[in-house]
């Protein structure tokens, strides 16, 4: 067990978490980063829409981003964070390992997790035959059998994004009522309408998805599947430091920051997706770009009050 102090201590070693700390290493901070090594896109093979990056391994992003920092003498340990406490002037946190370490400062960017619907064989499928975003993989599956699953209000709209990337569009309402107008708008284009419950995924000899299995014994052919899973933030240090929420994705409360990922903490920023469910991977490494800048401001405005203080207590000192 040891104990050192930091001028920043980013917990969460994804491109937003990374980010920030190559800001702050950059302007000579002492940073220590870390991280659990579950990022949220670790079953995606491969990103998209990553300016030039376009077609990376999302690993290979932070194995490199990691290298980087510590060339600028930043440390990124691998451990969990099991607790955090502050006080006036700064931050304990504890490792799984036993260590602790304090920080004048605190960047979270824990990401959030998915929690995918109970369908046999959908989970297996995560990052390979399933999939949320078509901006990230529509390309991929163009002109090839998409299905869409309805697991929410924006379901129907995803379908319908999803139609400019083939024309051959399923959506499957898992045995749930549709709007008429839904119903109209996704048959004028063309997107057929399966309404019967689903049982789960049927798979070829290699595992790859190969269609939808459904309740009454029928399987829809299908080469890959999208939806919506419900998004779950890992903000359980940011609540226990007591950081405001208010009512985000799904009307559920989520941490409430400002432009710069400043929260109602002193001291503690958050960025990435435990704070915006929608960040995409350039997203989330903008955000910390400005949370690293924003926090090295901030130290800075502390040392001039601290320099300011020492100076007139000298300044009343008698001189012997």
């Amino acid at each position: 067990m040891h104990h050192e102090t930091w001028d920043a201590i980013i917990i969460g070693g994804g491109s937003g978490g990374l980010s920030a700390a190559l800001m702050l290493v950059r302007a000579r901070r002492r940073v220590l980063v870390v991280d659990s090594g579950a990022p949220r896109n670790r079953f995606a093979a491969h990103m998209h829409g990553v300016l030039g990056r376009d077609g990376w391994s999302p690993l290979d992003l932070l194995a490199t981003g990691r290298t980087e920092i510590e060339r600028y003498g930043g440390v990124v340990t691998p451990a969990e964070v099991v607790a955090v406490a502050h006080d006036d002037s700064g931050f304990d946190v504890e490792l799984g390992t036993g260590d602790r370490h304090r920080a004048r400062r605190l960047l979270i960017a824990t990401g959030l997790h998915d929690e995918l619907p109970d369908i046999p064989g959908l989970a297996e499928q995560w990052g390979r035959g399933a999939f949320v975003c078509p901006y990230c993989d529509g390309w991929e599956w163009r002109d090839r059998r998409i299905g869409v699953l309805a697991t929410g209000p924006m379901s129907a709209h995803q379908a319908q994004m999803l139609r400019q990337w083939s024309p051959d569009v399923a959506y499957f309402t898992n045995g749930a009522e549709l709007p008429d107008d839904t119903v109209a708008e996704l048959t004028a284009r063309g997107i057929a309408v399966e309404r019967r419950a689903i049982a789960g995924t049927s798979n070829d000899d290699d595992g790859r998805l190969s269609g939808i299995r459904l309740s009454d014994g029928d399987t829809a052919t299908i080469d890959v599947i999208f939806l919506h899973p419900r998004v779950v933030p890992n903000d359980g240090l940011l609540l226990s430091l007591g950081a405001a929420t208010v009512p985000g994705h799904g009307g559920a409360p989520w941490v409430e920051v400002d432009e710069t990922g400043r929260t109602s903490v002193d001291g503690v920023w958050a960025v990435g997706n435990v704070v915006n469910p929608s960040a995409s991977v350039p997203v989330a490494s903008g955000a910390g770009n400005v949370a690293g800048a924003t926090i090295n401001a901030d130290l800075i405005e502390e040392e001039i009050q601290t320099a300011l203080a020492a100076a007139e207590a000298a300044a009343l000192t008698p001189r012997s």
